[in-house]
């Protein structure tokens, strides 16, 4: 087992806290929504015992980790120059000012797109759970198509949480049993369980949560506590506005349509998992979207 070293370190105007192990080529990871650095405790060793240096990062807006107080500070073009100016000030064991990215849900995209505008800095990249989808590719904004695809009574999640305060409010009310209900129902443990990628209108997505009897086998009581006082201490309006980006990012990533992600890269998504099976149309373009992909897997019976 490696000692896992914290650190900060002062990239793209912003404080970036990362956890650290292992000596050797540079891979990065890049949690999701409502996760953390934490959420690659296990992979940190792993990846050190592989003859590699792992980096967990705290994305912006999360744990240790600046959190800025814009809407716009958290778009995916100030992500990815935050991924950029990291490798830049970590360096490389081969010198070469290259790095592996790794992401998980929203990590996926921030490393896909960095790989796509900053191919020079990225030896490979591997996404889990969300497909690369080639920015801007459809005419519609982004939270017009989730309007019309949720109907009248209904919202997509991601439309839901577009007001600033709204969802924070419900979180704050109890933050453990939300984040408990919340990765309880994105797992694959539950059957027939409930849809919250919608919320009814009128009401709040916590009415659609389910806990778990007891607690999965994925998740330990000692893990709730840490995540639960990492959001306490750390708010929600940071991880909430990667969603409120989404129009934004197609804009400003509207001059990247039709290019393709030329470095290695390899893609894992489970068969249970949303992002993944909303993701078919993405992951059937990967011939064009990703000519260099070594091996794309789709775990049976895994969620999120």
């Amino acid at each position: 087992m490696h000692d896992l070293v914290h650190q900060t370190v002062g990239v793209n105007n912003i404080r970036s806290h990362y956890v650290a192990c292992g000596e050797g080529p540079l891979v990065i990871l890049v949690h999701g929504f409502l996760e953390s650095w934490y959420s690659w405790r296990y992979q940190l060793s792993a990846i050190a015992d592989a003859g590699f240096r792992a980096v967990a990062i705290d994305v912006r807006g999360y744990g240790r980790s600046s959190k800025p107080t814009a809407v716009a500070d958290y778009s995916m073009m100030q992500n990815v120059g935050d991924i950029v100016a990291l490798i830049d000030a970590l360096g490389d064991a081969v010198g070469d000012g290259k790095a592996t990215l790794i992401g998980h849900d929203w990590g996926a995209p921030i490393v896909w797109n960095t790989a796509l505008l900053r191919g020079d800095v990225v030896r490979g990249v591997a996404g889990l759970s969300v497909p690369f989808s080639a920015p801007g590719a459809g005419a519609t904004r982004p939270t017009d198509g989730m309007r019309a695809m949720a109907g009248e009574a209904n919202e997509f999640y991601i439309e839901y949480f577009q007001s600033v305060g709204r969802a924070e409010a419900e979180i704050e009310q109890n933050v453990r049993d939300w984040l408990l209900g919340f990765y309880h129902c994105a797992s694959a443990d539950i059957k027939d369980g409930p849809n919250i990628s919608l919320v009814e209108r009128g009401k709040q997505l916590r009415d659609k949560l389910v806990l778990p009897e007891t607690m999965p086998e994925w998740l330990t009581t000692e893990d709730l506590d840490h995540y639960t006082s990492e959001f306490e201490y750390s708010g929600f309006f940071g991880p909430l506005c990667r969603y409120r980006n989404v129009d934004r990012d197609w804009a400003e990533l509207k001059a990247y349509v039709g290019k393709a992600i030329t470095v290695p890269s390899l893609f894992i998504g489970g068969s249970r998992d949303g992002p993944t099976m909303w993701g078919g149309a993405a992951i059937a373009q990967f011939e064009k979207t990703l000519p260099a992909l070594t091996k794309s897997v789709i775990i049976e019976g895994s969620g999120h």
